[in-house]
């Protein structure tokens, strides 16, 4: 997706974070941005902010983990701007602690957002995107936690993996068409994602009791990130290039060299 000018894109868990970062990016390249989130009060703050800068913005609540509330929110972006180029997959929670003691509702409350939600979305805006015929983008802000085992992260861990394997096949479904596929691999971002709990659903229950020392060390390194706008730059430059993978972290690999070391040692050679 090499243009992007009077195209729209839609945008979840844009309230704040990286999806703001790439809705404000999207609205300087003159695309019309639907915003989705959870958070009422944010999403309209995020709203207005572009509109304030020129940017054709709108604002729809969505709870991604809930098929019901994507469907709704892909038919009133429908509704606005009759059409969807972009579909940008950015909604992020954490949850976690040792395996055993997770609960069942934030392994749902988790999984929801960062793997389903995806789905969900996926089956409510490709159908419209092929039909359109004007070609378009998929882009989902995984992690490097897709490729690294990161211990008391299950939930997450285990979503982005997902997501890594769902957006390779979807890349394969769509080779050859005018419809792209990328897959943001970014580590800390200055996001308030360790907070995310203040919007989990009260449907999931009991929530996993964490020690104050791990909240802490999450918020600490969440606060040493790089910044958001920094993130969506990479992105645009991935979604115009065709990339499959966009990594936002160099300093890395080293992490993903070995992984791929220890597999590649393990596989036999006859």
């Amino acid at each position: 997706m090499r243009e992007f000018d009077n195209k729209v894109a839609f945008v979840t868990g844009a309230a704040s974070g990286i999806g703001l970062s790439l809705a404000r990016a999207f609205g300087r390249a003159n695309m019309r941005v639907m915003l989705a989130d959870i958070e009422k009060d944010a999403l309209n703050s995020a709203v207005a902010e572009l509109q304030r800068n020129g940017i054709d913005a709108r604002g729809v609540e969505c709870d991604v983990a809930d098929y019901n509330s994507v469907q709704r929110a892909a038919a009133e972006t429908l509704a606005a701007f009759g059409k969807v180029h972009l579909l940008c997959n950015n909604a992020g929670v954490v949850a976690g602690g040792p395996m055993e003691l997770i609960t069942l509702g934030d392994w749902e409350w988790v999984l929801g957002v960062e793997l389903m939600s995806n789905i969900y979305a996926i089956k409510a805006f490709l159908p419209h995107i092929k039909a359109r015929g004007e070609g378009g983008h998929i882009v989902t802000v995984a992690s490097m936690a897709g490729f690294l085992r990161i211990p008391g992260a299950g939930p997450h861990v285990v979503a982005k993996f997902g997501v890594l394997g769902l957006s390779e096949t979807l890349a394969a479904e769509l080779e050859g068409s005018s419809i792209g596929v990328s897959i943001v691999c970014c580590s800390f971002v200055r996001t308030r994602i360790d907070s995310s709990a203040r919007n989990r659903p009260e449907r999931h229950g009991q929530r996993t009791e964490a020690s104050a020392a791990a909240d802490a060390q999450l918020a600490a390194l969440v606060s040493t990130g790089r910044e958001p706008d920094e993130i969506a730059e990479k992105t645009m430059r991935g979604i115009s290039s065709n990339e499959l993978y966009i990594f936002t972290h160099p300093e890395l690999r080293p992490m993903l060299e070995e992984r791929f070391q220890r597999i590649l040692a393990a596989y036999p050679k006859t």
